[in-house]
């Protein structure tokens, strides 16, 4: 099996959703960045990559598609390895990207905020999670979406780098291997993109900005309860 769908959409662009939907049309199972979340043994495949030494049928072996990071931030290569596979970009406005990208992934690496000290505790007694933030915020680093003299969340400065991102993607993808598409836009467009019918079914709609803070916290309570059981 090989993958038949590159997302090369940011985070925070309903990812979930698109896995969700992706599946419900039969190109799944669909890697996520929740799968690394979930088995944080597979960071170390990651940080290879992210070094230059890939092996994308170890990392994608089963899979038929993949969305959100860190897969997207490989679009590229990906779209190299598996020249049959479609590219998917998802996009949202970017006001509403900067602001989701605050409460979640930015805050969580740099925020002044509960989940933030969770995380950084968490890193403290858990090498895999802190070897985790440390390849994202390389990551985030290197796209130039967080580089250089960061002015905050509310600037618009975020916003701006995702629009150049999109930009790129699109100058780079040839059009015939590429849909731009937003949820809002229903099944239509994706359905006919990758030549398969509509379910009789609503697209999902996953809004997990809150759900993403509770179970960094949820895993980060987790493991700091298991540390302190280790010491007695």
């Amino acid at each position: 099996m090989s993958l038949k769908l590159i997302g090369a959409g940011l985070p925070r662009t309903a990812t979930m959703t698109q896995k969700i939907a992706l599946e419900t049309l039969g190109h799944g199972p669909c890697y996520h960045m929740a799968n690394v979340m979930g088995d944080l043994e597979a960071v170390p495949r990651w940080l290879e990559a992210f070094l230059g030494r890939k092996d994308w049928d170890d990392i994608f072996g089963g899979f038929q598609a993949t969305v959100d990071w860190p897969g997207a931030f490989f679009y590229r290569e990906l779209m190299e390895a598996y020249p049959e596979a479609k590219v998917l970009l998802s996009v949202r406005s970017g006001e509403s990207w900067e602001r989701s990208m605050g409460d979640t992934i930015w805050g969580t690496f740099y925020g002044d905020m509960l989940v933030h000290d969770l995380s950084t505790a968490w890193g403290r007694v858990d090498e895999r999670w802190a070897n985790y933030i440390t390849l994202m915020k390389a990551m985030w680093e290197k796209s130039g979406l967080l580089a250089g003299e960061f002015e905050g969340i509310g600037t618009g400065q975020m916003a701006t780098a995702m629009e150049r991102y999109n930009e790129e993607v699109i100058a780079t993808v040839p059009p015939e291997r590429l849909l731009v598409w937003s949820p809002a836009e229903g099944w239509g467009p994706l359905c006919e993109f990758l030549e398969v019918p509509a379910p009789d079914v609503a697209l999902p709609r996953v809004n997990d900005t809150k759900g993403y803070g509770l179970k960094i916290v949820d895993l980060a309570m987790a493991a700091l309860q298991d540390w302190r059981g280790q010491q007695e």
